[in-house]
């Protein structure tokens, strides 16, 4: 059938439609996430009991789905709309780790990628960020190096992250992908060591620096450099590799974070018989997870909030005490950090060591000194849309560039990164369409329905506290199937597409009216039978948060179709629809040259 060509008139009218329908606006969750998963898509199909094709549909988007699903702070889960109304969100991170732990395998694994390319690209760091870069690229058919310093893969997720959290068996199965994709990661590599950073620019056609923030912080107060202080970022990354760490009995910790609550439980697990954590926070402030929290009182740390160090009480150049003031304000009317103390309002914690959990900064050592900026904490200054620094050729990624604090945004800092080079690298402009990238607000916008039953969040099982201290032995046990498919069963499905539920000539035709309008004003024409199959009933209008009227658009098209072909419609064998026309009384549907109707056909449809 020949296609229509639209005047300019008409799909100028359709504009606001393509502009403003919130039919493909993704879900809160997806637009939360920086990796941007399809939460929705993946959740739904775990409530249908397709399994295999869930994990399919999170691998699209995360190579990490049984780590994310474990250490994932979830942003998704604070814009779920189930939280909004019940203060008790979707368990997205659960859901994940449950179809991954059951059914990811390699059978599943794409490991399709483009022809290779002559050109090669050295990421330094085998963490999130540049794992996740070296996939990106390699996919693009790029020859990827990693080159770690350390002797195993996963960066701080490895060497941070305790084990009771994330077991390492996960982490080695889900890097092997990288690996059988083609990407070559060299381990005990050490830049500016083994190898010069300007002998790797030399090498390579590109660089990404994606080091993790491997040194800790500690605080100069009296007593810092006794034995027996350390910092959380030595402290863990011994404890990930070995197990062990000589440390007394009793110990403080200095932190409200997570990364203060991981030392303190791994404490617990290295032989502390009592631990202290102390933070300026009170303890409903605090910024480490509620339930990492919880589980770490179950576990027996004990918590001084609104607490500050004031010094390390030292006998014979070793940790004696910790004296701890009284905190009463942490942020001034400047908004700036500035606590404050109530000096009457002491205490001394009898301990052997004092762990310090309050930041960590990336060791810059290897650029030769000038060659980048640097900024606070060690980073890299870089462009914060592309991540490429004044060496063109040069990107940042995780938290090398200032801008990443959990895994997740190590990962779309990482994909960042080798979008940039590959543009580099293809003299593509470095701007152009990058306002999606990373985390984002969605255009959707839904009602909450108060009627929706307040179903519980199903909870994950873990091991008894008094079981858990003994060993590195995962702590929470997941979900099984029963429980991923009722708290699937949860999910609000949340989208707009109202109009598509009460049309079923849209359906026919498109996904939602953005896509049928935007697919015409791309072409400028269309199939006829298109606006002739709405039957102008304004279901879709009436549905519509937006108030598309779609009828206008097609009856503008139909009257314009009607008078280029002589007065007569366009559609061939359309007789029936012609009577309908001349029968009907409604304006809508007079927008044909009466068809000359035969007395037996009008007795027929006066039978029917």
């Amino acid at each position: 059938m020949k296609k229509f060509t639209y005047p300019k008139e008409v799909l100028d009218k359709m504009k606001d439609i393509v502009d403003d329908c919130m039919g493909d606006a993704p879900a809160y969750c997806e637009a939360t996430c920086p990796m941007h998963t399809d939460v929705k898509g993946y959740v739904n199909l775990i409530c249908e009991g397709k399994h295999e094709e869930a994990i399919r549909r999170i691998r699209e988007k995360l190579f990490l789905p049984g780590s994310l699903g474990r250490i994932c702070a979830h942003p998704c889960e604070e814009n779920c709309k189930r939280g909004e109304l019940f203060r008790q969100p979707m368990s997205i991170a659960a859901l994940k780790r449950f179809v991954a732990d059951k059914y990811d395998n390699e059978s599943n694994w794409d490991l399709s990628k483009n022809p290779d390319k002559s050109k090669k690209v050295a990421i330094i760091g085998a963490g999130p960020a540049g794992a996740q870069a070296a996939l990106d690229l390699r996919k693009k058919g790029y020859n990827v190096t990693i080159f770690e310093k350390l002797q195993v893969v996963g960066g701080m997720m490895r060497v941070g992250i305790p084990e009771y959290r994330l077991p390492r068996n996960i982490i080695d199965f889900e890097y092997s992908f990288l690996t059988k994709l083609g990407v070559e990661i060299k381990l005990g590599i050490e830049i500016g060591k083994d190898i010069s950073f300007e002998e790797l620019r030399n090498k390579f056609d590109a660089v990404i620096i994606a080091v993790g923030a491997h040194k800790g912080v500690v605080i100069p107060v009296q007593g810092h450099d006794l034995t027996g202080v350390s910092n959380a970022v030595d402290f863990l990354r011994e404890v990930s590799l070995t197990r062990k760490f000589k440390i007394g009995k009793k110990i403080a910790v200095i932190g409200g974070g997570n990364v203060a609550i991981d030392v303190a439980r791994s404490a617990r697990r290295v032989g502390a018989e009592e631990v202290h954590l102390v933070c300026l926070e009170p303890k409903e402030q605090m910024p480490a997870h509620d339930w990492e929290i919880e589980e770490a009182e179950e576990e027996g740390v004990i918590i001084h909030d609104s607490f500050g160090p004031e010094q390390i009480i030292g006998k014979d150049g070793k940790v004696f005490g910790f004296e701890i003031k009284k905190c009463v304000s942490i942020i001034d009317k400047e908004g700036k950090f500035n606590p404050k103390f109530d000096m009457n309002m002491m205490k001394t914690l009898d301990v052997d060591n004092v762990i310090f959990a309050v930041g960590q900064e990336v060791d810059n050592s290897f650029i030769p000194q000038g060659m980048l900026e640097t900024i606070r904490g060690g980073r890299f200054n870089a462009d914060p849309t592309t991540l490429q620094t004044k060496l063109k050729n040069v990107c940042i990624a995780g938290d090398a560039s200032g801008r990443s604090v959990i895994v997740i945004e190590a990962m779309a800092e990482g994909r960042k990164a080798a979008i940039s080079v590959d543009r580099y690298l293809n003299n593509v402009d470095m701007m152009e369409n990058r306002e999606y990238e990373g985390a984002y607000k969605t255009w959707l916008e839904t009602d909450i329905n108060l009627d929706v039953e307040d179903l519980p969040r199903v909870k994950t099982q873990q091991l008894a506290p008094k079981d858990r201290i003994k060993s590195f032995v995962e702590v929470d046990l997941g979900l099984t199937e029963k429980q991923a498919i009722e708290e699937a069963s949860r999910c609000l499905k949340c989208e707009c597409k109202l109009c598509m539920k009460e049309c079923l000539m849209l359906n026919d035709y498109c996904e939602c009216p953005k896509e049928l309008f935007a697919n015409i004003l791309k072409s400028g024409e269309v199939d006829p039978i298109i606006p002739y199959s709405c039957n102008m009933c304004n279901q879709c209008t009436i549905a519509c948060p937006k108030d598309f009227v779609m009828a206008d658009r097609f009856f503008d098209v139909r009257k314009l179709m009607i008078n280029a072909n002589g007065g007569k419609s366009p559609m061939k064998g359309h007789g029936a629809i012609e009577m309908h026309q001349t029968l009907g009384f409604s304006k809508f549907f007079n927008i044909a040259k009466p068809a000359k109707i035969s007395a037996k056909t009008k007795a027929t449809a006066k039978n029917e």
